[in-house]
Order: structure tokens, then sequence, then C-alpha cells
């Protein structure tokens, strides 16, 4: 059984995921601290960037989107150090761990959903870091939680 703040503020990061108009992975984020929402973010396209065909070519997508941890640590400013951030989705990417670290993230808590086999060995390098710079990571498994609301 999953903690229930854990529960809430996955399903936070899940509505957080469902804003991206990416087609092909939505990811979403919420950083809390003491049971409390520091920010949100979801993958996407910079402000003022369009959301048009560059969304449908993998590799002019991933020159322009700004993951959804990123979005989260770019709205709590300082605010994010000492705090829990929950991942929905996806683990971090080996570039997004380095600023979690970086900012001061305690904790790194994301569905256990299956990784893409394409990112499989840049999520083991995030996972390692996290862990060399004494940041706490687990998978966590909702299951049934996060379809059903309970």
């Amino acid at each position: 059984m999953t903690d229930r703040w854990d529960a809430f503020f996955m399903k936070l990061a899940r509505e957080a995921a469902s804003m991206s108009r990416d087609p092909s992975s939505q990811v979403g984020a919420v950083i809390a601290c003491r049971r409390e929402i520091v920010s949100m973010g979801y993958n996407g396209f910079p402000p003022g960037i369009a959301d048009d065909e560059r969304l449908l070519d993998r590799e002019r997508k991933y020159q322009l989107v700004v993951h959804a941890e990123m979005n989260a640590l770019l709205r709590a400013g300082r605010e994010a150090r000492g705090s829990t951030i929950y991942l929905h989705r996806l683990p971090p990417c080996s570039a997004c761990a380095k600023h979690l670290v970086a900012a001061g993230i305690a904790e790194v808590v994301a569905c256990d959903d299956p990784v893409p086999a394409r990112w499989v060995q840049d999520v083991s390098r995030a996972i390692a870091l996290l862990g060399e710079a004494q940041v706490h990571f687990r998978f966590v498994s909702f299951g049934d939680a996060l379809k059903t609301g309970t």
C-alpha cells in the first residue's frame, strides 16, 4: 500500500501530464514539500513556440521540448530545495537528473511504468547520478489507485 499523499501527488502529476500536446509521451511532474504543492509541470514546447507539426518529428521535437521536471523546477525556483518531485509516466533522464540535484530536490518518486527501450540506458545513468548525490529515488506502483481515483 502506498502512502495516500504519494498517491495524491501522483494523481496530480498524471493530470499535469494530460496537458502535454506531445502525441507520443505525456509526462507530468509535481513538486511538493510538507504536503503542499510547490509547483507543477508537463513536457512541451516553451511558451511562445507553436504546438505544430514539429511535435510529429521526433528529432525536431527533442530539440525544442522542455521536460516536465524542468518546467516544474523553473516554476518552483528556490522553493524546490528539500522538496519531493513526483513524476507520472517516466523517470527522469540524465539531463533532468542533474538539474534536480542542482536545485536541491531531496526525493524523486516515479511511477513504475515500463521505460521505453531507447531510454533505459539514460534513465539508469540518471538514477545512478541521483544516488551519488544522495537524492532518494523510488519507483512506486499505484496500480488501480491512479485509474479509479481511490
